[in-house]
């Protein structure tokens, strides 16, 4: 009987996604789960998000938007189509998918805070129902859905539901998936649905499920053989990532001193055809996962008595690049004789990387900060953020200046390379410009410090 009510679950959840009729529930309407609710609604999902930040679902439920590269006649498009934002979790039980994306960052010690996810089943936990799948996207260790997000969800629900492990859902069991996000906030030249998506299931009819519904919106779905694996894999995409881009600031780093141009070097390299790819260097990494994730995968090595010293090395060469930032910009001031301590300096930028509405990790916020310490008055500029308020790891409570009587400044940083900005103009309006992203490449003036 089982077997046959399994058949039945699996058969109907299955002509549902076919039929795009099963409705699908995102929680968490940020940087990831927006765009992908999105996605399910332009293929006619039914699609319900889910958030706790009652400014969001009023913004959606008015048309509006507060992503920037998602535009207001794209949400009013949706809506059309039928979807709305809430912050009651009771509407789960009506949802065929959840899929969670929330926020996984680190706490201030540099170990993973898994709150909200945990937060996040407690809340569904209660309102689940046989046949449904829930998918967890949020990056982080591997172990965490079959560790954490598993047994909150089998202990707090209402129906004694079990997730399925053996292949063959009963009539009291939901499946459960990992399928990491891989979201590039900025990037115009690969499509969302184009990504091809990763997924680790509990069981194979989990990953068949799960793989059903993201090939019904993205062109390739990857199945590995666990949620682990997926997890894992997200970590390693983000790792190499991590890993390469502190070489380059390493190198860079060894190129000031040697007076050479490491752009200049990275660009000879890239004309390499096999071999080599390149990456660039900074003032220091930003966004949710590249950051973040080294850190996620280190702290669970400990478990296993395993030290990953090649992954810590490159995050310890990263986290120091705004204080190598900062030192440089002592340097420069200092070759004008003047102190930091009372140096009026305007930041360019704080969004993590250019052309972006996104502040997660950017280290334009902790060189600002480091500056004010050091005594420094410091303004900023991005067209981006009108205000920067207070974050998880910042209270600057700053409003955006005006990019006007440039020389009043005894210094303008360049922290993030906005395409918006006039590099010439600043340049010859400037006293003092301290590039920290080679904006000013091409651009000869003796007033241009490269760090």
């Amino acid at each position: 009987m089982s077997q046959l009510i399994a058949s039945s679950l699996f058969n109907e959840l299955k002509s549902r996604i076919a039929a795009r009729q099963a409705r699908v529930g995102i929680i968490g309407l940020g940087y990831v789960g927006l765009p992908l609710a999105l996605l399910y609604s332009e293929q006619k999902f039914p699609v319900t998000g889910f958030d706790i930040d009652q400014r969001k679902i009023d913004t959606i439920a008015n048309g509006g938007t507060y992503i920037f590269r998602i535009t207001p006649e794209e949400i009013g498009a949706a809506r059309s189509n039928g979807f709305k934002a809430t912050a009651d979790y009771s509407e789960i039980t009506a949802m065929d998918a959840i899929i969670i994306c929330v926020p996984t960052p680190l706490n201030e010690y540099h170990e993973p805070d898994l709150s909200y996810i945990t937060n996040t089943a407690h809340a569904v936990a209660p309102y689940l129902r046989a046949g449904q799948i829930v998918i967890l996207e949020s990056t982080t260790y591997p172990g965490t859905t079959e560790e954490v997000l598993v047994p909150i969800l089998e202990k707090e629900n209402k129906a004694g539901l079990k997730a399925s492990r053996k292949g063959a859902a009963g009539d009291n069991e939901i499946w459960v998936a990992f399928s990491p996000e891989r979201e590039d906030p900025g990037n115009t030249e690969v499509a969302r649905h184009d990504i091809p998506k990763v997924i680790g299931g509990l069981d194979p009819q989990a990953s068949e499920v799960a793989s059903a519904l993201y090939g019904s919106i993205f062109r390739r779905t990857v199945q590995v053989s666990s949620p682990a694996a997926a997890e894992m894999t997200k970590l390693l995409e983000n790792i190499y990532r991590c890993v390469n881009i502190a070489l380059v600031n390493e190198l860079k780093m060894l190129c000031l001193r040697m007076n050479l141009n490491i752009w200049e070097i990275i660009d000879a390299a890239a004309t390499k055809p096999f071999g080599f790819h390149p990456f660039y260097p900074g003032p220091g990494l930003g966004g949710h996962c590249i950051p973040v994730d080294p850190f996620y995968l280190s702290w669970k090595a400990k478990e296993f008595d395993f030290r990953t010293r090649f992954i810590e090395l490159a995050g310890e060469i990263n986290v120091a690049m705004p204080y190598h930032v900062i030192a440089a910009t002592i340097s420069a001031l200092n070759r004008q004789k003047k102190a930091i301590n009372g140096a009026s300096i305007l930041v360019l930028g704080v969004a993590y990387k250019r052309d972006i509405d996104d502040l997660r990790e950017s280290p334009a916020l902790t060189i600002i900060e480091l500056l004010q310490k050091e005594g420094a008055a410091v303004s900023y500029n991005d067209p981006y953020f009108p205000f920067v308020g207070r974050g998880r790891k910042y209270d600057l409570q700053m409003k955006c200046t005006p990019l006007d009587n440039l020389n009043k400044y005894d210094c303008v940083l360049i922290v993030t390379d906005h395409t918006d900005y006039d590099y010439k103009k600043i340049v010859s309006e400037s006293k003092l410009v301290v590039d920290s992203r080679n904006a000013t490449r091409g651009i000869k003036s003796d007033k241009i410090v490269h760090c």
